[in-house]
């Protein structure tokens, strides 16, 4: 027997959640394609040794600033996905509705409070 959700958020709650997302995902896409790691000088008679290992390490997180953009902008198109398939707000592990405290604070988590708890524990 396959049970039903109601989501229990209003049209109005949904679609600032969807305008929210579509701004938060607009800022990602931006960060994404004006901060990508260039090319690091290793010529060692035009830099000395720590300026070229400063300069692999900017690269270094320049690459995990990518990467972090990259699942943000990832968890963001999951959630609007989430609200075009009516699952928006519920646990994905117990599919209990999230607070809205929680999702005030980050529309893209997928886990309640308490599931969170049990994960992280």
């Amino acid at each position: 027997m396959e049970v039903l959700f109601i989501n229990p958020m209003n049209i109005v709650q949904l679609e600032n959640y969807r305008q929210r997302l579509f701004l938060l995902k607009q800022e990602v896409v931006k960060s994404l394609t004006e901060e990508s790691p260039g090319v690091v000088e290793l010529d060692q008679s035009r830099m000395g040794r720590l300026s070229r290992m400063d300069a692999l390490q900017d690269k270094q997180i320049a690459i995990e600033v990518q990467h972090r953009l990259k699942r943000k902008l990832q968890a963001i198109e999951g959630a609007l996905n989430r609200i075009n398939n009516d699952d928006f707000g519920f646990c994905y592990l117990c599919d209990e509705a999230i607070s809205e405290a929680r999702l005030s604070f980050d529309p893209t988590v997928t886990r309640c409070l308490q599931c969170a708890d049990k994960i992280s524990d």
